[in-house]
């Protein structure tokens, strides 16, 4: 019989939430000062996405360095230099004036950011058992959206009442307080048990079964980084809402999105099995955001906020998912290096998302626009499918599915 799971795994979870939080605040509040930074900055809306998608890029040059090293050098060196640097990187940001300087800032504060993705989620798988993972993993990624969402809620108030430069300094300082908390609590974890994990297979670098997982996952995140960079500009120019209800808008697609991640997760964790849940959520965020392509500019406003902000909340449940699937290939010791990859993968699409989303919207409009991301989900779709096979055989052979599961899983795959 397996020893129990150790008590500190709930304290090292708050940290990894803690951490999390803070740099996502970042990532995802800052499209809440996009009228803002267009206005100051004079950008056109590719501009605005490329501004934006700086952190992201940061983000793609260094996240597989970042959990290699956690892989070699445990979490809280990781966790403690770069968020402590990210927040440096970012108080500069808030005190330049010029475009140039500001992007480059922002893409420094991505490349020490994130430490914040892989280093956080390798902590925290490696602390939780099989048939825990999904949910804590879920609770991991439900910081993300949450940190957006106070970040989108506080950050129009504070440039509001003070400065855009004090948003910015607000951001950091919350990036530095990550930084502490985890050098203060992060513990490396006690021997992890290898069940529902295959690490005695290739590097992630050389497994096909991390790039395919990681190609669905910039698949699907593209709805999502789209959703996120643009619908307060879409709510604001094309339906007239002001700036403060779109605002509300993007934070509420943030705190339902959040909510989502660790109740699907924990609807993995009952079958041991992520990858049938990804492909059914995939397939509805398909169908939701084909529907919005049809109400965008043609329906009445009620409409088309229940059809959009309905296909923004599905569009982010499933990352928790991915992030322990993407671990489980890879096993325990090498789950910083597959995160890493995936991570890597997706912050390329997340990257480059932001200023072509903005030119395809400009050049075909926002009906077009949302008719691709809907193309876009029923390919990751259809690329999960022999991950699923091979999913199957993993939890058969580590016996922690019930006979009665896996079975299951497959017809409504």
């Amino acid at each position: 019989m397996s020893a129990a799971p150790p008590p500190y795994r709930w304290t090292i979870l708050a940290v990894g939430v803690v951490v999390a939080a803070s740099y996502a605040a970042v990532r995802m509040g800052l499209p809440v000062l996009a009228p803002e930074l267009r206005e100051r900055y004079s950008l056109s809306l590719g501009g605005v996405g490329l501004l934006l998608g700086a952190l992201a890029l940061g983000q793609m040059l260094t996240t597989y360095a970042w959990g290699a090293l956690a892989d070699r050098r445990g979490e809280r060196l990781v966790l403690g230099s770069g968020l402590i640097g990210a927040s440096l990187a970012l108080a500069a940001a808030a005190l330049v004036d010029d475009v140039v300087p500001l992007v480059v800032a922002l893409l420094f504060t991505g490349m020490l950011g994130a430490s914040a993705v892989t280093a956080s989620g390798r902590s925290v798988m490696g602390w939780f058992p099989l048939n825990e993972r999904g949910t804590a993993l879920g609770i991991r990624q439900m910081a993300l959206p949450l940190g957006g969402a106070a970040a989108a809620l506080a950050l129009p108030a504070l440039s509001a009442a003070f400065s855009m430069r004090a948003a910015f300094l607000a951001l950091a300082a919350g990036m530095l307080v990550g930084g502490l908390v985890a050098i203060r609590w992060v513990r490396e974890a006690p021997s992890t048990e290898r069940d529902g994990s295959s690490g005695d297979g290739p590097s992630p670098l050389r497994d096909p079964r991390t790039w395919r997982m990681a190609a669905c996952a910039a698949c699907l995140l593209a709805a999502q980084t789209a959703i996120l960079t643009f619908i307060v500009l879409f709510l604001h120019d094309a339906r007239g809402v002001s700036v403060a209800t779109a605002g509300a808008c993007l934070a509420a697609i943030q705190v339902v999105g959040a909510l989502a991640r660790p109740t699907v997760g924990r609807l993995s964790d009952q079958s041991g099995l992520r990858i049938p849940l990804m492909r059914r959520i995939a397939v509805a965020s398909a169908a939701l955001f084909a529907l919005s392509a049809l109400v965008a500019e043609r329906s009445s406003l009620g409409l088309t906020l229940a059809v959009l902000l309905s296909a923004g909340v599905l569009s982010m449940s499933w990352n928790g998912l991915s992030f322990t699937a993407a671990a489980e290939i890879a096993g325990p010791q090498r789950a910083g290096r597959a995160l890493g990859v995936q991570t890597t993968i997706v912050s390329i699409g997340s990257g480059l998302m932001p200023p072509a989303y903005g030119l395809i919207v400009e050049t075909a409009g926002w009906s077009f626009s949302f008719a691709l991301l809907a193309v876009l989900q029923l390919v990751a779709a259809v690329g999960l499918g022999p991950l699923l096979l091979d999913e199957l055989e993993r939890v058969a052979r580590s016996g922690e599915a019930s006979a009665s599961a896996v079975p299951s899983a497959t017809v409504q795959a």
